[in-house]
């Protein structure tokens, strides 16, 4: 291995040179002790044989750059990458292995075309639920055409990572939410326009009319600038997932969370691209906080926390978490709960931060179409099962309808009314 070479990135051999080495030796030991040439003749080669596979690859690790993208819409999911050498590596002996994240299924073999400076690949894979599963760089190993020897390629490549929510989150981001503190810089203005308080220039939009145009200092930066009033914001936002362990089981609370982090990151994006101040937090055995802010920055920093977030095997009071988020959020923010509210601590929990002085509207991951065939009953079993379960779960969301407004999310895939009463401020502050 050279001097510039990565760890790893010598020539390996393969089980199938090793077993050829020991045939070899293993016949060498047969000639000798009878004196017979043959089985000699037939050692030679397997002798040979792992030398000039080792010869006949490549003398240095290969540089190789990995470029993909994911695309599809809702389950689907299509991956299209391309492997790219410098100008005299040659990629055509060169194997792919793929790591498929355990949130994703295979829909179908993956596809991979070889040429002699580059390795185009596409994967299809599918999204059961939604999920914001991250894939990571395949492993890229040169390995010769019989398979006895392997060097690692030095390839350049980042994590992709892979985010599948319900499409009706991306209209979330014109919902009306409270303000509740002055944004920091924020000043009143003597001069009310016709949108609110004036609040500062942006970047003009398509949908922006030409009488918001700010004219003088468009003509100053050369490029089209708009003025931006109070009314435009939507507000300030505060994302709470209640994470402790249910009844249903791990298998269950991990597929639950997973959706209900998916739409946490959908929920997130519509509205920080309307320039609201976001906040995070998580419940477990304690509260695990994001500050509200706004920018790039800071709607980073969100997805990371919710990627990070897992289950919590403690489950934590829920009078800790109301009296907790005072620390970090001031009372009057829009509060999102996302829980499959299994059990009285999570209706519990509600009625604290209604107490706490936030107002909450509840989304909850509905764990009936998990259950669904995990019965051995017959057909008409199962329809009453099904039945008796969604009636006994109507009665128990009607009793935190009496402190918050709750959406049943059944459909993993459709977020429509939950869009529609975060558009609707007096429906949410009815009750």
């Amino acid at each position: 291995m050279s001097a510039g070479d990565p760890p790893g990135s010598s020539l390996r051999w393969t089980p199938l040179s090793y077993v050829l080495l020991g045939s070899a030796v293993l016949l060498l030991l047969v000639g000798v002790t009878l004196r017979a040439a043959a089985p000699i003749f037939v050692a030679l080669p397997l002798f040979v044989a792992p030398i000039a596979a080792a010869l006949s690859g490549p003398r240095r690790a290969l540089p190789a750059q990995l470029v993909w993208e994911a695309r599809g819409a809702e389950s689907e999911v299509t991956i299209r990458g391309i492997v790219r050498g410098d100008a005299v590596s040659d990629l055509t002996d060169v194997e792919l292995t793929f790591s498929r994240p355990p949130d994703l299924t295979e829909a179908a073999p993956p596809s991979v075309e070889r040429g002699r400076g580059a390795v185009g690949f596409v994967l299809h894979w599918r999204a059961p639920y939604p999920t914001i599963a991250v894939a990571e760089p395949p492993e890229i190993v040169w390995r010769d055409p019989v398979g006895l020897v392997e060097r690692s390629v030095k390839g350049r490549g980042v994590p992709l990572p892979i985010e599948r929510f319900p499409p009706e989150l991306l209209r979330l981001g014109a919902a009306r939410l409270d303000r509740v503190l002055a944004l920091p810089g924020e000043t009143r203005s003597r001069r009310v326009g016709s949108a609110g308080e004036f609040y500062g220039i942006r970047e003009a939009s398509p949908t922006d009319p030409p009488r918001r145009i700010n004219w003088r200092a468009t003509a100053r930066r050369g490029r089209l600038l708009v003025n931006e009033f109070e009314l435009d914001r939507t507000g300030d936002v505060l994302l709470l997932l209640d994470v402790r362990s249910t009844r249903l089981g791990r298998g269950t609370d991990e597929i639950l969370l997973g959706a209900a982090r998916a739409a946490a990151i959908g929920i997130a994006a519509a509205f920080a691209r309307e320039k609201a101040r976001v906040g995070y937090a998580s419940f477990g055995e304690f509260v695990d906080p994001v500050p509200l802010a706004s920018g790039r920055g800071h709607r980073l920093r969100v997805q990371e926390a919710i990627r990070a977030t897992r289950c919590s095997s403690v489950a934590g009071p829920s009078e800790r978490c109301a009296a907790t988020l005072p620390r970090f959020f001031p009372p009057g923010v829009t509060t999102i709960l996302i829980s499959s509210l299994t059990g009285d601590a999570s209706a519990d929990l509600v009625v604290y931060l209604r107490r706490r002085g936030y107002p909450t509207v509840v989304l909850s991951p509905s764990p009936a179409p998990l259950l669904v065939g995990d019965r051995p009953l017959a057909a008409a079993d199962e329809r009453l099962a099904q039945r008796l379960e969604r009636l006994v779960r109507r009665q128990h969301l009607a009793r935190v309808w009496v402190h918050a407004p709750v959406v049943d999310w059944e459909d993993f895939w459709s977020l429509g009314g939950f869009v529609r009463l975060m558009r609707e401020p007096g429906r949410r502050r009815s009750v």
